[in-house]
């Protein structure tokens, strides 16, 4: 029987702010155990919540960049579990009216030419609410520890709808959603530091079956790329039992990125099991328009947008864009450039080939690199009014990466211009390629401009590479039309 996977996903976003979600201490990564603490962390007797507004905007802004129906009321719920990373024995949440509704959260569909752009889909949302993070156990050979710095911690779950249906989906997914919630400023999303994290829902049904079937939980997939293997795991496995006349049992599994393999934890629990009731300590949220209106106007332009921009404002290809656009500071780094230039793809080759090849062979950020946009800009401008050879362009761009000197002071000081071509060589250099192209000649005088490719690399041989590329082309275009 053929069978169709449907996955859903739950992702919890650690939201970046300076203090926890309901009292004033710090919020952070990295610190001795059990240091970012306070009377409302460790739930003493007495204490109250105060509500972080950092994060009812970090969650509003989220929710307004997905497409999300932002609720004018919204309150507070507490999720009762015992359980040792959670100090007071339930968790505050937020169950039957989150501050998000709806949305949805683009993708590129797997299986695309990776030099066009291919078919895009939108995977729809149920949810978006607020939440306070857990404290984090750390287990040993014989004992448990807990750590507390992270309890308390604004957390936001992003539920999706059982829309995806491969692997390769949810990983495109997950890909998306982090880089709109780092362009928004609204978390880092460093799944080591725990501050994304994903549950995936996978259920199978017979094709045509419009029911789903039971789904099965997979746990602790600490990457992306083990969201993608977990699932396709899973699939293989619900697939495989079914197949041997065994039934799927709801439950949740553990998923070994390391070995591949998974094992169960325990009987699926339901959302009745947790007796949520409102929390008496807090009262609701109303949001207006206003407030909206507010954090709408810090909403970034979204990295599929932005690639859609980019082909058509620059006209610089999907390869190039596919690369710029998923970090929101290389592509700002990127129009600052060609804006410069007055190039852009030029300048987008740069970037993406050689200035990134540096910056990973360096191990640094694009922060830190002393190769800022001025400095690229100048180097294209160089090569364009062929005072720079291309061959030679890469030496400079070596030796301005290291000193961080402009490219033309580096040209005049280690007497790197080009030499002026001779013209009367040059035109019967282009005669000569022309001559001995018939094919190509034909070729570009049907309408194939590329063809004119094919006389380019004679000519630079011919000139022994010093020729100003933007000259033989204008030589063999005048040529060219009166042949």
């Amino acid at each position: 029987m053929n069978y169709e996977a449907v996955i859903g996903l739950e992702v919890h976003v650690q939201i970046k702010t300076a203090s926890k979600m309901f009292t004033r201490v710090a919020a952070g990564y990295g610190h001795e155990p059990n240091t970012l603490t306070d009377p409302v962390v460790l739930a003493l007797p007495g204490v109250l919540p105060v509500m972080n507004k950092a994060a009812l905007d970090a969650v509003i802004k989220a929710g307004l960049m997905l497409g999300c129906e932002i609720a004018p009321l919204c309150k507070w719920d507490r999720k009762n579990y015992f359980y040792p990373d959670s100090p007071k024995n339930y968790q505050i949440s937020q169950y039957d009216q989150p501050i998000c509704l709806g949305g949805s959260v683009e993708i590129e569909l797997p299986g695309a030419a990776r030099n066009v752009m291919g078919e895009h889909k939108r995977i729809p949302l149920t949810r978006i609410h607020l939440e306070e993070d857990v404290g984090k156990l750390n287990h040993g050979a014989s004992d448990s520890l807990v750590d507390y710095n992270r309890a308390g911690t604004p957390l936001m779950e992003i539920v999706s709808e059982p829309a995806m249906h491969a692997a390769e989906e949810a990983f495109a997914y997950l890909t998306s959603l982090r880089a709109t919630m780092i362009y928004g400023g609204i978390s880092d999303c460093d799944m080591e530091k725990g501050q994304l994290r994903c549950d995936a829902n996978i259920s199978l049904r017979p094709v045509g079956e419009t029911k789903l079937g039971i789904k099965v939980e997979l746990k602790n997939l600490n990457s992306i790329s083990f969201v993608r293997d977990g699932i396709a795991h899973e699939i293989r496995r619900q697939h495989a039992l079914l197949e041997s006349g065994g039934t799927i049992v709801q439950e949740t599994r553990d998923y070994d990125g390391q070995t591949g393999a998974s094992q169960s934890l325990r009987s699926k629990e339901m959302a009745h099991d947790y007796r949520y009731f409102p929390d008496p300590d807090l009262m609701p949220v109303k949001v207006d328009e206003v407030w909206k209106s507010r954090l709408k106007a810090e909403c970034p332009e979204l990295p599929f947008d932005k690639q859609r921009r980019f082909l058509g404002q620059y006209e610089i290809p999907y390869t190039i864009t596919s690369v710029l656009v998923w970090d929101r500071e290389l592509s700002d780094y990127f129009e600052e450039a060609a804006k410069l230039s007055g190039k852009p793809q030029a300048t987008g080759n740069w970037i993406v080939n050689d200035l990134l090849r540096e910056v990973s062979v360096a191990r640094i950020d694009l922060a830190q690199s002393k190769v800022r946009p001025a400095h690229i800009a100048e180097l294209v401008k160089l090569i364009e009014a062929g005072t720079l050879m291309n061959n030679v362009a890469r030496e400079v761009f070596a030796e301005m990466f290291t000193s961080g000197e402009m490219p033309g002071i580096i040209v005049e000081k280690k007497g790197l211009k080009a030499a002026p071509t001779d013209l009367g060589d040059l035109e019967q250099w282009c005669r000569e390629a022309i001559a001995a192209s018939p094919k190509a000649l034909a070729e570009f005088k049907a309408g194939k401009d590329s063809a004119i490719n094919a006389f380019k690399g004679p000519v630079m041989k011919a000139a022994k590479g010093k020729a100003n590329p933007k000259l033989v082309d204008e030589t063999l275009r005048k040529l060219l039309t009166v042949l």
